[in-house]
């Protein structure tokens, strides 16, 4: 299985953006971490970061053009107000599990409600970096 995780906006900031919120560690540890969770679980993985919310639709086009067959998806802020995300990712037919390392319930109100959510088949918030091993977990009961 071959499992694609997409990072939106400010998600290469990890380390240095609020670190009381995200931790200290990089999103290249956060990749690192994730390869050796999928590997254990025999999957593949692809890995893609953009500020750009066009540049985020145009790959899981690709990605499922390409044979892909799943997301993990975090797609920072975007998640609270991206239909052409969720449109993207309901219309790839494939299985994706969104992750939010902090817990949007218990932040800015704006944070609540996720609008790529409704095209996953699980959410994930407020774990950690964890979250995305949990994420895969349920990619392998699929």
């Amino acid at each position: 299985m071959k499992i694609a995780i997409l990072h939106g906006p400010n998600l290469d900031r990890l380390g240095k953006r609020e670190p009381e919120i995200y931790g200290t560690a990089t999103l290249k540890d956060l990749e690192k971490l994730i390869r050796a969770e999928a590997k254990s679980l025999g999957f593949a993985t692809v890995f893609f970061q953009s500020a750009h919310e066009g540049a985020l639709v145009d790959r899981i086009h690709a990605l499922t053009d390409r044979g892909i067959d799943a997301f993990i998806v975090n797609f920072g802020a975007y998640s609270h107000t991206s239909i052409a995300l969720h449109d993207a990712l309901k219309a790839s037919g494939l299985p994706a599990v969104e992750v939010h390392i902090s817990d949007i319930r218990k932040r800015e109100k704006f944070r609540h409600k996720s609008m790529t959510a409704g095209a996953c088949v699980a959410m994930i918030s407020g774990k950690g970096f964890p979250g995305y091993g949990e994420a895969l977990q349920l990619l392998a009961k699929i």
